[in-house]
């Protein structure tokens, strides 16, 4: 009987998840459709369900919020790592990292808008999954960052903040651009941003394999 119990839950679960993911999708077509202050009405329409079908699998919609910065944190990360990995060289990889972050944003701006302004949060977050999201894209830079330090002899430690600091930078141009864009492109943020970054992290570079030698 145990045996059968167990089996009725997984199957339970599987539901459950695959469910909670297709209603994070619907969540995410209705932001397309209707922009970043989309509300649960919306939601469940786009799902073809109401909205207490929806809370059957979501607490509240903070929890809902919560999937959908899940889902573009799992898609962006994907993405950086993608790029990094085809490119050659510490700058092309700098350059595909901020490129790549910048191509979700152009691709699915009210999405951004939704993760970062966060119009169905009604509670406190016991974590900030934006603040996660950037640290970990952080992290991945810093691995570039890391790499050219090793390669020229010098210690990798400071990779970390460097890293952290370059996402910072490219977050809040990025912000600043899709709130104004005042006829920047993409790739003509990307070059900038790349630029901007490159010039330091290549000075600093110098003078710390300089100290090493």
């Amino acid at each position: 009987m145990k045996v059968a119990r167990d089996r009725r839950a997984s199957r339970w679960d599987a539901h459950r998840r695959t469910r909670r993911a297709e209603l994070t999708d619907a969540a995410i077509a209705a932001i397309r459709t209707h922009g970043a202050g989309v509300g649960m009405d919306e939601v469940a329409a786009a799902a073809g369900t109401s909205k207490t079908a929806v809370y059957r699998h979501f607490a509240d919609r903070t929890e809902l919020y919560v999937a959908v910065c899940e889902r573009v944190a799992h898609v962006l990360l994907g993405q950086v790592r993608t790029a990094i990995d085809g490119a050659t060289g510490p700058r092309a990889r700098t350059a595909a990292a901020i490129a790549a972050y910048l191509r979700l944003i152009e691709h699915d701006p009210e999405v951004y808008r939704f993760v970062v302004h966060r119009p169905l949060v009604e509670r406190e977050l016991r974590a900030d999954p934006v603040a996660d999201l950037v640290s970990l894209v952080g992290d991945q830079v810093a691995e570039v960052i890391a790499e050219q330090l090793v390669a020229v002899g010098a210690d990798p430690a400071p990779a970390v903040p460097w890293g952290h600091g370059v996402v910072g930078m490219v977050r809040a141009a990025a912000d600043n651009w899709i709130a104004r864009s005042a006829g920047t492109t993409k790739e003509q943020l990307a070059d900038h941003l790349t630029a901007l970054a490159w010039t330091g992290l290549s000075g600093v570079v110098d003078r710390t394999e300089e100290g090493t030698s």
